[in-house]
């Protein structure tokens, strides 16, 4: 290739050409989504026990010859299920919005510029840049390599990594160490790719045509609440047999058709109001609206049972460089060894990469620019190689060719360099006690070393193998985050402990996390005492020791492992490809959304779009806040349905005709359309508790319905029971020809309590009036309290009151009845004020 194609070749496509390129080749996607099939989910709704006993009872009314009572009930279905298919259709919605927030870029040369587009953008021809912890979106030509190094397992099954090549000769194996492939991680260095082939094409996209998404499994809290469906559904199928044969004896005067119809309406009507089938919309409603309102304050969950851990999170894992820090690194001190500051600098310059992306290389760039010691004179002579830095070596060096000599230029951790250098022992001394000085002032230090050959095949062929002049020490300084103390108090005010694992030394590590405030930031443990530590003593070490320093990708996810071990929640901060296995296995995976790798965010569960510490404190705040509204929802529900059961259960004891039921089947159904939205919308809503970061983070194996909270929920239940039921049962007595106004003045207390207990039970402090006051200014809110009045009035106060066997209620009635359903409900604010004292 000539010196002019590769220039043409290195100004990539236009914007023009790229767009004609997508017409013919298409979208870099390996499978185009499946869209849902409509009707697939209604027939998924109808499977639900609760609908199966609307259209059996329909089906009931239209034999009974009451196609009105029929009609009427078929409508009732048709309106929930556009309820729960509309709910689902928004949360599908929202979450595919969630999905695009997170879409995967790269950079490319368009136009002869470097320009950041969506993956799915690529066409072949396209110039892609890739750095360390991007994962390769498309297959392609390395055309530059600069120190490029690739995972291919995922493809190859070998653990390896590749390093890449510009030019390749004699290798006759399938995969080609001058080529990149979709789906592999850069795992160090940076390259420029010329794009071959897109989407399906690629090596990925053909293992991938014959793949199936796996189906997505029942988190626990889903586990807990199917238990909870099914239980009440066994003992509303028990139930409904012995109301249907109580039912069936009590109707001596119906012939034997009528007695078993009346019969299975009753039971029906029981089996409908024993089960809660409000807790799937309310797992999917609270999970998915929290994974939205997340995502608004920079919290992007990628999966949505993280939402429901994050409440559980004990022990907050932390990087210091950029999520305790700033990662803006500065040279902040040289040392050197002989006072020659200008040798040192030198040396540290050439021991960079001519293209340095990383923090720490740029600060030793510009700080070698700023002393007069230009680009040009440190990267003027010939490369001849380097050696590269890897996690086990801590230590890199470059060796340089110019016209006078041959130098070898190295700059790693000063316990690594230092092995390489013949110190005598005063020197070895003097060396120790600088760096301890250094790096108790907070420094990141790096030592500097330098070598002379005297022709090349004298170069020594790794940097184990160099005989280092020691020139001196480097500090970096990169100072805290701005609040960074006030959240890590936060934190301990909340019961999280905040532990520090860095690559970094562990003096500097403590120094930083003292001048934060994490607490037990005395005590280190350091990567090599993880290695010689078992995994008893680390379990033990661990519930005192905050500090881990100069550790590698094992040592964290060892870490993690015996933080879960000891029955902590485990929530791990990352941005490395390096932080990848310990995010997978952690808890709670929370990757840097803007500095952050691709594979640190794959491995996630949750991505900060702000990459600022303080976002993960309100995250938690904000799954402990979740959490508290679904327990607090589902405690609403089994309130709510005990006056509903029970009413259903004693009336046929009682002797009550069917048709004189305080409940009947479409009334059910009309107080599921009120539960519904009253609990998954307006829970949902209720903020934080005044106390809630001054608790300690809540047992993860907890049930959600606890015995204190069934307590309540039954007494709460029964209170409301005794009031709805009690004034339909005794006006009933008085006035055995309006069964319609006794119904009327049941249904109503029912309802009117319905919005209060709501209210009552946003808090486990707070007053019913201050809840409100809380949400003063929610439109929908108050468009479900109003929707509720509203929609009592017109059944009684319109003609569909007929349709429903209703009738309207006096202005003394309606007294009565508002009067019973506050005290049916407020008499727990009172308890609360008990509770205060």
């Amino acid at each position: 290739m000539t010196e002019q194609e590769k220039v043409n070749q290195m100004q990539g496509l236009t914007n023009e050409e790229a767009r004609k390129l997508q017409e013919r080749y298409g979208k870099n996607a390996l499978v185009s989504e499946k869209k849902e099939n409509f009707f697939l989910k209604i027939i998924e709704v109808l499977k639900e026990p609760m609908f199966l006993l609307l259209i059996v009872a329909a089906i009931i009314y239209f034999i009974l010859g009451e196609p009105r009572d029929g009609a009427i009930m078929l409508v009732f279905v048709v309106g929930i299920i556009s309820i729960d298919v509309i709910q689902e259709w928004k949360t599908d919605k929202t979450l595919k919005a969630l999905k695009n927030l997170s879409a995967p870029h790269i950079t490319v040369i368009r136009d002869r510029k470097e320009q950041l587009i969506s993956s799915e953008d690529l066409v072949p021809g396209d110039l892609m840049i890739i750095t360390e912890g991007v994962k390769i979106p498309a297959d392609g030509t390395v055309i530059k390599a600069n120190d490029l190094c690739v995972d291919e397992s995922s493809l190859t099954g070998e653990a390896e990594p590749v390093w890449k090549v510009i030019e390749e000769q004699d290798n006759k194996d399938y995969w080609k160490k001058n080529y990149c492939y979709a789906g592999t991680l850069t795992t160090q260095g940076c390259g420029i790719i010329l794009v071959d082939k897109i989407g399906a094409e690629t090596e990925y996209g053909k293992i991938g045509k014959n793949i199936a998404d796996a189906p997505d499994r029942p988190t626990p809290m889903e586990k807990q609440t199917g238990k909870l469906v099914k239980v009440c559904a066994i003992i509303a199928a028990v139930l409904l047999m012995l109301v249907c044969g109580i039912t069936y004896m009590n109707l001596h005067d119906y012939i034997f058709k009528d007695r078993i119809i009346e019969s299975i309406l009753s039971g029906i009507t029981l089996a409908m109001a024993m089960i809660p089938e409000e807790f799937p919309v309310i797992l999917t409603v609270f999970l998915s609206m929290g994974a939205w309102r997340l995502a608004r304050k920079h919290s992007l969950i990628r999966r949505l049972p993280a939402v429901e851990t994050l409440g559980a999170v004990s022990v907050l894992c932390v990087d210091k460089t950029g999520t305790v820090t700033m990662n803006k690194m500065k040279v902040q001190q040289c040392w050197s060894l002989n006072n020659d500051i200008y040798s040192l600098s030198k040396a540290m310059g050439m021991a960079c990469e001519t293209e340095a992306y990383d923090p720490m290389e740029k600060a030793m760039v510009d700080y070698c620019e700023q002393n007069n010691i230009t680009k040009k004179e440190l990267f003027s002579g010939e490369l001849i190689t380097e050696y590269s830095f890897t996690n086990e070596n801590k230590m890199m060096g470059h060796v340089w060719k110019s016209p006078e000599e041959i130098v070898i230029a190295a700059k790693g951790s000063p316990e690594k360099i230092l092995t390489l250098c013949g110190l005598s022992a005063d020197e070895f001394t003097k060396v120790k006690n600088q760096i301890y000085e250094m790096s108790s002032k907070g420094l990141r230090v790096i030592a500097i070393g330098k070598m002379k050959v005297n022709d090349v095949e004298n170069i020594p062929s790794t940097i184990h193998e160099c005989k280092l002049e020691l020139l001196g020490l480097v500090g970096l300084a990169d100072p805290p985050r701005d609040g960074i103390n006030k959240d890590i108090q936060r934190c301990v005010k909340a019961g999280v402990r905040v532990v520090m694992i860095t690559g970094d030394n562990g003096i500097t590590a403590s120094s930083i996390a003292k001048q934060v405030g994490i607490p037990h930031s005395d005590e280190i443990i350091t990567g090599d005492d993880l290695n010689n530590m078992e995994d008893d003593e680390l379990r033990e070490k661990i519930k005192t020791v905050s500090i881990f320093s100069r550790v590698v990708p094992e040592h964290k996810m060892r870490i993690v492992k015996a933080f879960k071990e000891i029955g902590e929640v485990v929530a791990m901060t990352g941005d490395g490809v390096n932080d990848a296995p310990a995010l997978k296995y952690a808890d709670i995976g929370i990757a840097m959304g803007k500095r952050g790798s691709e594979v640190s965010r794959e491995a996630a569960d949750l991505i900060l779009l702000d990459d600022n510490f303080s976002t993960i404190v309100d995250t938690i705040k904000d799954g402990r806040r979740i959490y508290d509204n679904i327990r607090k929802a589902v405690g609403y529900v089994f309130t709510i349905h005990i006056p509903i059961a029970f009413a259903s259960l004693l009336a046929p004891l009682l002797g009550v005709e069917s048709s004189l039921l305080l409940l009947l089947p479409v009334h059910v159904v009309l107080l599921e359309l009120i539960i519904d939205p009253t609990c998954s919308i307006v829970l949902e809503r209720q903020p934080a508790e005044d106390d809630i970061m001054e608790r300690q983070p809540r047992n993860a194996k907890e049930n959600i319905l606890t015995p204190n909270l069934l307590l309540r929920s039954v007494l709460q239940g029964m209170v409301l029971f005794i009031a709805s039921f009690g004034t339909y049962y005794l006006y009933l007595q008085q006035n055995p020809q309006e069964a319609a106004t006794a119904r009327s003045m049941g249904l109503a207390i029912i309802m009117i309590a319905n919005l209060l207990l709501v209210q009552v039970n946003s808090s486990n402090k707070n007053l019913a009036y201050e809840s409100v006051a809380n949400l003063k200014k929610d439109k929908v809110m108050w468009a479900i309290f109003i929707g509720t009045i509203v929609g009592l009035a017109v059944i009684l106060y319109s003609p569909i009151s007929i349709f429903l066997n209703l009738a309207p209620l006096s202005i003394m009635q309606l007294g009565i009845v508002v009067g019973i359903a506050v005290i049916s409900v407020m008499w727990y604010d009172i308890m609360k004020l008990f509770k205060k004292d």
